[in-house]
């Protein structure tokens, strides 16, 4: 919007070409997302007190948190939402595909966030509404999504799937590429949506991984890199480098607020965002596998979910103490803050191994 408006004056003013440079651009869309977070974070932290938007704490959970973390607001994802959308509608190319479909995909996975912190807090739970009718509203919102996102992408290699680590090695999906994105970005929504359990878990993870994909969708779109690089090039996705810096400015400005003890929670309304456009990202730069990479941890979370739902099923014993695979440690004695700080490390490991990805092909 802005960016648009500057351009118009280009012409009389020299200096003005600096805005279209995606580095200064993707620069000015982190640090106006932080601004507006940590501006606006108190004002609405005692607004959701006030209101009793209160963050309902697992009967089942480690004992420590129904004392520690009981009375603490939560949808603290609407405050992370208002930061980056108002920074990506300022710095962004607005009609930029690649831009707009991540928008759509934080809007409604946000959307459908809130109204399940809705109906935890309504009802004093920490059910919200049913697994199958998220996931139902998921993949609806998904198909929307992807579908339109198919329809009028004009890149010819758009169905290709490829492998980190190999040159050549190269699948095209063809139609499945639709169910398969449609995976990825529900996938990568409750992954991260599993791994917010934590003071600032799930918040650098998430930072993290939108720093990588800064990088990775600049020289995605750059010509020059991408042939140095050996990864495909697809013109007009290095756009997305300004929605991830927006990510991680209103992360980084949620930290401030969400670090041990945390004084809000970003609740599904900020995780099912965040994952949802961190996987829309892997979609549009053709690095879906190095997503999982780099988010590997949440990956992991997400795992330990499955893995301990199938075994008690099926012999009706547990493989973990408890699941998410975090809540695990905490089971086992580690401090609240030794898991957030030993799963951030973990976390900045695998980031370094995804974008060492680009090199070794």
């Amino acid at each position: 919007m802005l960016y648009q408006f500057l351009l118009n004056f280009v012409d009389s003013f020299s200096f003005l070409n600096v805005f279209k440079y995606l580095t200064f651009r993707t620069g000015l869309s982190f640090f106006t997302s932080l601004i507006i977070v940590l501006i606006i974070g108190g004002t609405f932290i005692k607004f959701f007190s006030k209101q009793k938007i209160l963050n309902p704490i697992r009967n089942d959970g480690p004992e420590n948190h129904i004392v520690k973390k009981i009375g603490t607001p939560t949808m603290g994802g609407v405050i992370i939402l208002i930061g980056l959308l108002i920074s990506v509608l300022f710095w962004a190319d607005l009609s930029n595909l690649n831009v707009l479909f991540c928008l759509y995909i934080a809007i409604s996975f946000g959307l459908l966030g809130a109204f399940d912190d809705y109906k935890k807090i309504k009802y004093s739970n920490s059910s919200g509404i049913s697994s199958k009718l998220k996931l139902t509203f998921q993949i609806i919102l998904a198909i929307i999504g992807v579908s339109f996102y198919v329809y009028f992408n004009d890149y010819q290699d758009l169905t290709n799937l490829y492998f980190p680590f190999f040159k050549n090695l190269i699948i095209n999906l063809g139609w499945f590429f639709i169910p398969f994105s449609i995976f990825v970005i529900i996938g990568s929504s409750n992954a991260v949506n599993l791994t917010d359990g934590l003071d600032g878990l799930a918040t650098v993870p998430v930072i993290l991984v939108a720093a990588c994909f800064a990088f990775i969708s600049y020289v995605t779109g750059n010509i020059l890199f991408s042939t140095y690089l050996q990864i495909p090039y697809i013109e007009g996705t290095g756009e997305v480098s300004i929605f991830c810096g927006a990510i991680i400015g209103s992360c980084l400005g949620f930290l401030w607020f969400n670090a041990p003890p945390a004084k809000i929670f970003m609740g599904d309304t900020g995780s099912l965002s965040l994952g949802g456009s961190l996987g829309a990202v892997g979609i549009i730069t053709k690095h879906e596998i190095v997503l999982a990479i780099t988010g590997g941890l949440f990956v992991l979370e997400a795992v330990s979910v499955i893995v301990q739902v199938i075994s008690f099923k099926l012999t009706g014993k547990r493989v973990f103490k408890m699941a998410p695979i975090h809540h695990h440690f905490e089971k086992k004695g580690w401090p609240e803050s030794t898991v957030v700080i030993r799963f951030w490390i973990i976390s900045i490991i695998l980031a370094m191994i995804g974008l060492a990805t680009l090199k070794l092909r």
